[in-house]
């Protein structure tokens, strides 16, 4: 019973806000993917690489893409969408070099539990020149539990996007924009909800080379340190 008068509360307030409450289709988080599109239309017979393609939501995004494109979906899970289960840390176990002009991943780079071994990965697999969508969040309630790592700012992609992994940004926004409201009286959380927050972020790169290997090197197994597996519900 309590937990529900809480939500019902919230209910309300969250009507309260209905008057800053702004067209999410105009928000430059959701332009990044239009650009994105816009470039894959301009390659003949693109192939195109979708990490976490199984359809959970009822939405897939496969139709956007060219008819014409070579369109590989694959996930840790079985499921309506993958073509190949496979693990994105691993993708040259399972794809040849420079096999994809296009790779691309929404609400996959949270749920990765090295996303820096994953960047090393899509440079093997992608062509030079090409392009890589991905677009995850800055600020979201947690999910897919166990198997929900990270959260990412637009700036913290400078660390995995440079010319040492072999890519360079393209493009990055933040969108999608949320007040946080404190649920504690500790001084410090009582004016969150006066400063901004984004629940999205969206970026395109560039594969631009090689990444180094002379420098870089990740090769410790997620099996290793995780005892889970991703839910299959």
């Amino acid at each position: 019973m309590k937990d529900a008068l809480k939500k019902a509360y919230l209910r309300g307030i969250d009507m309260l806000l209905l008057p800053l409450r702004r067209k999410g289709s105009e928000d430059p988080f959701h332009r990044v993917f239009r650009d994105f599109i816009s470039i894959v239309e301009g390659v003949e017979r693109p192939s195109v690489l979708e990490l976490g393609s199984r359809n959970v939501s009822g939405n897939s995004v496969k139709g956007w893409f060219p008819e014409d494109c070579d369109y590989t979906g694959i996930d840790i899970l079985e499921g309506e969408g993958v073509d190949v289960v496979a693990d994105a840390h691993t993708l040259s176990r399972s794809f040849t070099k420079a096999q994809f002009d296009f790779v691309y991943s929404m609400s996959v780079f949270e749920h990765l539990l090295f996303p820096w071994k994953v960047v090393l990965e899509l440079n093997h697999v992608m062509k030079e020149g090409g392009f890589l969508y991905l677009s995850t969040h800055p600020v979201w309630p947690e999910h897919e539990v166990p198997w929900d790592f990270w959260r990412f700012p637009k700036r913290g992609f400078e660390g995995l996007f440079n010319s040492f992994t072999g890519f360079e940004l393209v493009a990055v926004e933040e969108g999608l924009p949320c007040a946080l409201f404190s649920l504690v009286d500790d001084l410090p959380t009582r004016e969150s909800y006066l400063y901004s927050a984004n629940q999205g972020v969206a970026l395109i790169a560039r594969k631009t080379g090689e990444y180094r290997k002379d420098l870089l090197n990740w090769e410790i197994e997620i099996e290793s340190v995780l005892r889970t597996m991703y839910p299959s519900g």
